[in-house]
C-alpha cells in the first residue's frame, strides 16, 4: 500500500509532501527504518556496537575502535560497516585525554556509514537519499565545513585510504544530507544519536507542525529506530505536511537561531513571524517604564530589529542584541537548575520557584523560558522528597494543575492535538486533579454529584492522555506511560461508577 502523501517541489522547500487524502488525527503517514543511525557531532565515545556511553577501555578485537564487549563488536551496524575499513586501513582510535571527552575521530563515523550504505543499496541512494538538500553553499560559510574537511574528508580519504572510492564531493554531499535532513533519537542507553529517513525527510518544516513522530531503540519486533509519523490532527487532503525541526518550547529568537545554525535556512513560518507567536506571547517581555506594556519584535524575522513596548505613549525600546544578552543569561540559570548547580540551599522546587519569581519581572507569564520552567516544575511536584504526590497539600496541588494548564494553553497552539509533550503534560495534569477533589470531598466541601463530576473531568483528561500516549511505542518510557494511562483510566472509571448518583 502507497503512502498517504504526494511529493511535490517548489523553490522553498525543495522537495515537499502533501495530504493526498484526509488524514484524521492519529493516522499512519510514514513508517520506516533509517538508511543510518550513528554518532551526532561532538559526541563522547559510544560503543560501535549498540551506541551506549563508554570510556574506551574495550575496543574492538578486529579494528580497535570502542565498543562494550566482545558481544557489541558484532553487531552488524558496527562490523558491516567501518569496523572492516578501518581494518583495511590500520587506523586505530585515540582515546580523547579527557574523561568523557568529546572525540573529532567520532565525526567520521555517520558520514562514512551513509556513504557504505549507498555502496550497498545504489538504488535507494539514487532516488530517495542523493535528492535531499544539503544547503551546500550556506554550510560552506560556516566554519564547521572547515573542521568537516579536516576531521571528515581528509581523514577518511587519506588516514582510512579511501580517495579512490569516496570523492571529497561525496564525502561533503554524505555530511550536507545527515546534518540538514537528520533526525535525533535516544538510544536505549539515553545517548542521542542521529538517524536519517529518507521518507520523512521530505516534510517540510514548520514551529507549529501538523505532524508527530516517535522512535523506538527498539521496538517489540526488534527492529531498530524505526520511526512513525502520524497526523497530529486532522488534515485535508492537499495540505501540506510539516514536522518541526526546532524546540517547541523556545522562543523564536533561539528558534530561528537554531535552525539557521543547525538545518542551514530561516524559518518564516506564521509563529515566527508573528511577533505574538500565535497570541501565545512566548517571545514578550513586560516593560520596566510603564506599567500594562509588553515589549515586542518590530521584524520577529530580523533578529536585530528593535523591540518596542506596546503601552499607549510609552516608546520604551530595546535592541536586538540586547534581549538575546538576557535570553542567554536565562538559558544559563535554566541549565544549571536542571543539573542541580543552583543554590547549594534549595532543593529542586524551591530553586525553579525561586528562578520563576526571578523573572515576573522580566517576561511575559506565557514566555517560552517561563514555561520552560513551569514545564519542569510540573514534573518534579510529586516526585522529589519532600514533595512525594501524598505529601502534597491542597495549595501545591492546586499550583501543580496550574503549572499544567498554563501549558496545556500554549501547547494547544505551538503543538496541537496528539503531540507527545502535550499527551505528557495532561497525564500530569490528571494525578492532582483526582487527589484534590478526594481531599476536598473528605474535608465536606463537595457533595457525591460534585465528586462524580470533577473526577469525570479527571477522566477525560487521562483518556486524552492515554489515547496520545499509546501511540508511541510501548518499549519507550513514553509508550510505558500511555499503557499506565489506560490501566489507571479502567480504574478511575471503577472509582466513578462506584459512587451514588
Amino acid at each position: 500500500m502507497g503512502l498517504p502523501i504526494d511529493v511535490l517541489t517548489n523553490d522553498k522547500y525543495g522537495r515537499y509532501a502533501v495530504a493526498n487524502k484526509d488524514l484524521a488525527a492519529g493516522e499512519e503517514v510514514i513508517n520506516e527504518l533509517p538508511v543510518v543511525v550513528g554518532p551526532k557531532l561532538d559526541t563522547y565515545p559510544l560503543c560501535l556496537g549498540c551506541l551506549a556511553p563508554v570510556d574506551a577501555s574495550a575496543l574492538c578485537s578486529a579494528c580497535g575502535w570502542p565498543v562494550c564487549d566482545a558481544q557489541c563488536e558484532k553487531l552488524p551496524m558496527h562490523a558491516d560497516s567501518e569496523c572492516k575499513v578501518f581494518q583495511a586501513c590500520g587506523v586505530k582510535f585515540t582515546v580523547p585525554t579527557e574523561a568523557m571527552g568529546t572525540s573529532p575521530q567520532y565525526e567520521c563515523l555517520t558520514p562514512l556509514r551513509l556513504l557504505l550504505a549507498k555502496d550497498k543499496d545504489p538504488t535507494l541512494w539514487d532516488n530517495e537519499v542523493k535528492v535531499l538538500m544539503t544547503h551546500a553553499e550556506k554550510r560552506r560559510q560556516n566554519p564547521q565545513w572547515g573542521a568537516n574537511q579536516v576531521n571528515v574528508v581528509d581523514f577518511l580519504r587519506k588516514k582510512c585510504k579511501l580517495e579512490s572510492r569516496f570523492s571529497e564531493d561525496d564525502i561533503h554531499q554524505a555530511i550536507g544530507i545527515l546534518e540538514v535532513n537528520g533526525f535525533e533519537a535516544r538510544a536505549q542507553s539515553g545517548s542521542m544519536v542521529l538517524c536519517l529517513y529518507p521518507k520523512t525527510s521530505m516534510l517540510a518544516h514548520n514551529c507549529v507542525p501538523n505532524t508527530v513522530h516517535s522512535i523506538a531503540p527498539t521496538n517489540e519486533k526488534g527492529e531498530r529506530y524505526r520511526i512513525v509519523v502520524r497526523a497530529a490532527l486532522p488534515i485535508p487532503k492537499g495540505a501540506t505536511l510539516y514536522t518541526s525541526y526546532a524546540h517547541t518550547l523556545d522562543p523564536t529568537m533561539l528558534r530561528r537561531e537554531h535552525l539557521n545554525l543547525s538545518k542551514f535556512f530561516e524559518c518564516d513560518c506564521a509563529r515566527c513571524a508573528d511577533p505574538t507567536e500565535l497570541g501565545t506571547h512566548m517571545s514578550s517581555l513586560k516593560c520596566t517604564k510603564c506599567d500594562n506594556g509588553i515589549i515586542l519584535a518590530s521584524n520577529p524575522l530580523d533578529p536585530s530589529a528593535a523591540w518596542k513596548c506596546n503601552g499607549y505613549n510609552c516608546g520604551n525600546t530595546l535592541r536586538g542584541d540586547q534581549v538575546r544578552r538576557v535570553l542567554a543569561v536565562v538559558q544559563a540559570d535554566l541549565e544549571a537548575a536542571d543539573q542541580g548547580e543552583g543554590d547549594a540551599l534549595l532543593g529542586p522546587v524551591e530553586a525553579r520557584e525561586k528562578l520563576l519569581k526571578q523573572y515576573k519581572s522580566v517576561f511575559h507569564p506565557r514566555h517560552a523560558l517561563v514555561l520552560q520552567l513551569k514545564h519542569g516544575l510540573a514534573q518534579i511536584y510529586g516526585r522529589v522528597d519532600g514533595y512525594s504526590l501524598d505529601e502534597l497539600p491542597d495549595i501545591l496541588l492546586e499550583r501543580k494543575m496550574e503549572l499544567c494548564r498554563e501549558n496545556l494553553a500554549a501547547l494547544d497552539v505551538v503543538a496541537p492535538g496528539m503531540s507527545r509533550i502535550r499527551g505528557l503534560t495532561l497525564y500530569e495534569l490528571h494525578v492532582p486533579m483526582i487527589l484534590h477533589a478526594r481531599s476536598r470531598f473528605q474535608a465536606d466541601l463537595l457533595s457525591d454529584s460534585q465528586l462524580r463530576q470533577e473526577l469525570a473531568a479527571a477522566a477525560a483528561v487521562l483518556r486524552e492522555a492515554a489515547d496520545i500516549l499509546c501511540l508511541e511505542d510501548p518499549t519507550t518510557p513514553e509508550g510505558s506511560v500511555g499503557l499506565m494511562a489506560r490501566e489507571s483510566l479502567l480504574q478511575l472509571q471503577a472509582s466513578i461508577d462506584s459512587l451514588p448518583v
